[in-house]
């Protein structure tokens, strides 16, 4: 009978074996589950009053993984969507161990069986054409920063690229011949081409010549050269909105990110009339499911299916019960 691996070697070959070799899962995804096992063995090692290399499998239960999950909560501020990540994560790994480590089986199944949290899911924000408009506008042209503003902002708002997706982009990733349309690697390694307007392929022409960059170099570069991180989109973002706020005050009521970006394309291209599964399609979506959000976010689309149905000419009748039936539900 083979010795048990030990806790870390089979959290080491979960990450090397499974994910990275098997799965061959993206740099996200990585990241992603590193991050949850990196505040987990914290946790753990409080917890057991041991080192995080030291700890075994023993020390993990259902009991155990239920308390780092509150203290995410409570004492870490995460929502329950991010609650329910950390737990995608941890059960993940602990199928893989399932088959690893059969021993471990009953108590494998305990934390297996833990439940997702349910959460209130809110209506995505998204910018109107004039906020657009503002927003576009704001970048100051007349400096090399603003230029690039500009392309990014023009980029993001017209194809819905998600932040990763924009900030990964190279200079080889565009073409404008025939067709214009851009090549990006989404979620799962994910390779699909996004068409690009007239408006927006004249845009990337001008900043192309004026980047001069060579096929692997990013497309959107900070200052020193390097391709722009999430936190550096952020930042040009909330700046460029703080500007278009003086022309157009509604986007002092909104909370606009990255991704409010991506969400206005869905909203636009609903609006323009394309059928869901073609809208999944240009944002990467795996699933038409998760498209659905943007219908029930725009009131105008909702408004316009409202006139198409036909009204009912029913005449409205009160319902009389009998005497003898209001005389029994009374008596309830």
């Amino acid at each position: 009978m083979s010795t048990p691996r030990t806790f870390a070697a089979l959290l080491e070959a979960f990450f090397t074996a499974r994910l990275m070799s098997q799965k061959m899962a993206s740099p996200q995804t990585i990241a992603a589950y590193r991050d949850t096992f990196r505040l987990i063995l914290r946790y753990a090692s409080k917890r057991r009053k041991t080192a995080p290399s030291a700890l075994r499998f023993d020390d993990f239960d259902a009991s155990l993984i239920c308390d780092f999950l509150d203290h995410l909560e409570k004492e870490r501020n995460n929502s329950p969507r991010t609650r329910n990540h950390r737990l995608a994560a941890i059960r993940s790994f602990f199928r893989y161990a399932a088959l690893e480590e059969p021993a471990f089986a009953e108590r494998i199944q305990r934390i297996l069986a833990i439940p997702t949290k349910r959460w209130e899911k809110k209506t995505v924000d998204f910018l109107t054409r004039l906020e657009v408009d503002a927003l576009l506008a704001a970048p100051d042209t007349e400096s090399w920063a603003g230029r690039r503003d500009h392309a990014l902002l023009s980029l993001a708002v017209h194809t819905g690229l998600r932040v990763s997706e924009l900030t990964g982009l190279l200079c080889q990733d565009v073409t404008l011949g025939t067709g214009p349309h851009i090549r990006c690697h989404g979620k799962g390694r994910k390779e699909r081409a996004v068409p690009l307007s007239k408006t927006v392929a004249r845009t990337l022409r001008v900043w192309l010549r004026e980047r001069n960059g060579q096929d692997r170099e990013p497309l959107f570069p900070n200052a020193q050269g390097h391709k722009l991180s999430r936190d550096g989109v952020d930042y040009i973002l909330r700046k460029h909105v703080r500007t278009a706020a003086n022309s157009c005050p509604s986007l002092r009521r909104k909370r606009v990110t990255p991704h409010t970006l991506r969400h206005t394309t869905a909203v636009q291209l609903l609006q323009a009339g394309f059928d869901l599964s073609l809208i999944a399609l240009w944002l990467g979506h795996e699933y038409v499911e998760s498209t659905q959000i943007y219908i029930d976010s725009d009131i105008e689309h909702k408004r316009k299916i409202l006139e198409k149905t036909p009204p009912f000419n029913g005449q409205f009748v009160r319902f009389r019960p009998s005497d003898s039936l209001m005389a029994f539900l009374d008596s309830l």
